[in-house]
This record gives structure tokens, sequence and C-alpha cells, in this order.
């Protein structure tokens, strides 16, 4: 099976009789995008519902509190990315992918029956964990299942799941925590233990590569001709083994990547700054600006709704000009947009700012996943993007942190400065990956070159 993005060698076999293209592989992207629905349910709920959990007296949450609480789901996701990125391609992608649902239900459970912040911290932590290792996970099947040369539309079709669930999280923070509390949100946060789980266990194949990779063949041949793609090679195998495992991560400092890789961490790093930032703390600051409550949170859901937009548009355009190029406009976008939302402006043009700035925000980020998937070779893909995404976490550590301590001081609306900036250091590092990786090739032709020359 070839590296996703480019076609299958000549002569690699396929299933007779079906072609692969996004009908034959329907079903593997219909359940990654229900996980990653609830996945952006649970992100975005908390955003939803702090104005509200503000406002109760009885959990006695303060806004310095309620930022470093983002920073500890955050912190989890970082472990459960940097985690499950190495062991998804050791233990599979399914039983991990479960056990991460699993995870940020127990998590969501924890947050519904807590009484003070800590206990409420604890739930989102755990929460962290289970998110941080089912995202990896979902790139890595889309990418290895999607149709060549459609990577970056699959990657962006998939994300578009993350922003419907941030709507239906919005939505539950408008209609349930103002008439049966807050606690009641996150009581529909156990909906996928009990959901997604179970159809992940009964319906989601195994990766080919990985299945081959354990010595599985006529297993892993039998879901690649079930899904119309080419069967796996060796090459496509990720290393097993603990040694296998490290080497597997040595590799992303292999010549190749070695100067790309940081640049990536990077741009992952402030994309997930702007993400988690903005998830947790958009309705907060538009309310310190003037805006109503009600108001303030519908801004949550008109982002995501950009958002969705932004995946459809952003995916066609990468898979035609390349996932650099449309990250590296779209973080420059981003931070504009980031600085018109400092301006008290009309109501219904806040509206339109807030929506296209959706569109920029999250896909750029995204994008950010697509560039990787050029980067690294398929053995390497799901530790390379889970290292993306897991470095990255730190951005999503930062971004609920910064909007507190700024809230606390009464500088709200330092917060969209603060975010623009980091747009633009986004576009600087995403724009840099293909002259990283071209000065590292034109290093290694001149050295064998000199190779060449001194044994003539």
């Amino acid at each position: 099976m070839s590296r996703t993005g480019h076609p299958p060698p000549a002569g690699t076999p396929t299933a007779p009789g079906r072609r692969h293209t996004f009908r034959s592989v329907a079903p593997v992207l219909a359940l990654c995008w229900l996980a990653v629905f609830f996945d952006g349910m649970d992100v975005n709920v908390y955003g939803a519902v702090m104005p509200h959990m503000l406002d109760d007296p009885g959990l006695g949450l303060t806004p310095g509190a309620a930022g470093s609480i983002g920073s500890w789901t955050t912190f989890g996701m970082l472990i459960g990315a940097l985690g499950t990125g190495t062991l998804t391609d050791w233990l599979g992608r399914r039983p991990v992918l479960v056990t991460s649902v699993l995870l940020f239900s127990a998590g969501s459970a924890v947050c519904a029956l807590a009484g003070s912040p800590a206990l409420f911290g604890g739930g989102r932590f755990l929460a962290g964990l289970g998110l941080g290792g089912l995202m990896p996970i979902c790139l890595s099947m889309v990418m290895e299942f999607a149709p060549p040369r459609r990577a970056a539309l699959a990657t962006g079709l998939l994300m578009t799941s993350y922003h419907a669930g941030g709507m239906f999280a919005t939505g539950l923070g408008l209609g349930l925590a103002p008439a049966l509390g807050w606690r009641w949100v996150f009581w529909a946060g156990v909906l996928p233990a009990v959901i997604a789980a179970p159809l992940l266990l009964r319906l989601l194949p195994e990766s080919p590569g990985v299945l081959l990779a354990k010595g599985r063949t006529a297993e892993a041949d039998a879901v690649a001709d079930r899904y119309g793609m080419a069967r796996p090679a060796p090459a496509d195998a990720p290393a097993q083994g603990a040694r296998g495992r490290l080497d597997a991560v040595r590799t992303l400092f292999a010549p190749g990547a070695r100067r790309a890789t940081p640049l990536l961490w990077l741009a992952s790093f402030c994309g997930l700054l702007l993400v988690y930032g903005v998830s947790t703390w958009l309705p907060q600051m538009m309310r310190a600006s003037g805006y109503g409550l009600t108001s303030s949170v519908s801004f949550l859901l008109i982002i995501n709704a950009g958002g969705i937009a932004g995946m459809l548009v952003a995916g066609r355009i990468a898979d035609r000009y390349g996932p650099v190029r449309v990250s590296a406009l779209w973080f420059l976008l981003t931070a504009a947009g980031a600085l018109l939302l400092g301006a008290h402006l009309p109501l219904g043009l806040t509206y339109a700012v807030v929506a296209v700035t959706g569109v920029w925000l999250f896909s750029a980020q995204v994008m950010v996943y697509a560039a990787a998937d050029r980067v690294y070779p398929a053995a390497e893909r799901a530790t390379g993007i889970g290292w993306v995404t897991g470095i990255g976490r730190t951005g999503a550590v930062a971004g609920p942190w910064l909007g507190g301590t700024l809230a606390a001081a009464g500088n709200d609306q330092l917060g969209f400065t603060a975010f623009a900036l980091a747009g633009l250091l986004g576009a600087v590092a995403i724009g840099l990956v293909p002259l990283a990786r071209r000065a590292v090739s034109e290093a290694g032709r001149a050295a064998e070159a000199g190779e060449v020359k001194a044994g003539a």
C-alpha cells in the first residue's frame, strides 16, 4: 500500500473489480468522523458552559482557575498524543482508539459529579488523556485509507466532524445549561462510551500496515481488498517491539525530516494555541468586550460553522496546491481576523468576522497534519503525526492558560493581539518546511557527489 497521497507502485496487487474511492472507504471515514465528532463536542463543551460555571457560587470557580483547568485538559492531551502516536503502531489502531473514547467519557462523568474546581480539573485531565490519543489515530487511519492524492481533502472531511461536535456542544450550552444547569452538559459527554465505542469495536477495521507488521499478511490483504486499496508492502509496515518504536521516533530526525520536524512542531504549537485558546475563551472575551451572554456563546457556534466550511475548502485547495501553502495563508488570515475581533464592531458585522475567522483558524492547523503526511513515510505516519499533535499540545496548554491569565488581570482584549501573533508565527513556521526539506536534499546530493569524486 503506497503512502497516502501518492499512487501505488506499478504492479501492486489490488482487489479485482473494486476501485479505491471515497465510496469504497466510506465506512472507515464515517466511523472516524463519529469519533472525532465526540472529540469536538468534549473539547468545546467547556468553553460553552464556562460563563455559567463562573456564575455558579457552589463550584467556586474563578477566571484564573478556569484557565488553569483548560490547560490541565490540554496537558492530558499532550501526554495522550505522544504516547498513543507511538503505541498504536504496536498495539493496533482499534483497541487504542476504543480505550481513548472510554477515557474521555469517564472524564466527562467525573466533571459532571465534581463539587470543587480541583476534582473538576482532574476530570478534565482524564478526558484530555483520551482526547489526545483519539486524534492521531483517526488522522492516521483516514490518511492510510484515503484514495491516492486525496489525503488533504479526506483530512478536511474528517475534521468537519470536530466542528460539528463543537456546534453540538454549543447548542447544549445554550439549551441545557440555562434550564438544567451546566452539569447536564457534561453528562452528555458520557454518550461516546455508549454510542461510539461499541460501533468502533464491531465495525472499524484494523490498519493493513499494522496487520502486516504483526505477521498477519492474509488479514492485511483481506482488509485492503475489501476497501479497494493496494495491498500493503513491507515498507508500509511499522516496526514492532520497543526497539522498533524507538527507531520510529528516531526517524523523525532522519536526514529527510530533521529540519522539517521542529518546524511542524512549532506550526502545530501555534495552531493549537489558537484552536484551544479561542474555543475556551471566545465567549468570555466577547462578553468582556460588551456583548451579551447569549450572543457571546453564540459566537462559538458561528466560528465552528465557519470551521466546517473551511475544512472543505482548504482540503480541496490543498490537494491541488499543497497543504503548506494553504496552511501558511490561512494562518495569516487568522491573524487578521483576530485583530478585527478585538475591535467592537456592530453585532451583524462581528458575526460575519467570527464566521470567516473560523473558516481560516481551524483548517490552518489541520493542513499542518496534511503537510506532515508528506514529510513522513507510511510506516512512521502514526508516530510522526502523534508527535506533531503531541508537541503541538503544548500550545493547547498555553492557549487556555494565556486567556485565563489575561482575563484574571482584566486584560481580555489583549487576547486578540496574542492570538494574532500566534497566527503570524504559525505562518512563518509552516512556510519554511519546504525550504528546510530542500536544504537537506541539496546537502545530501552534495555529500553524495563528494563521495563519488573522492572514490574516483
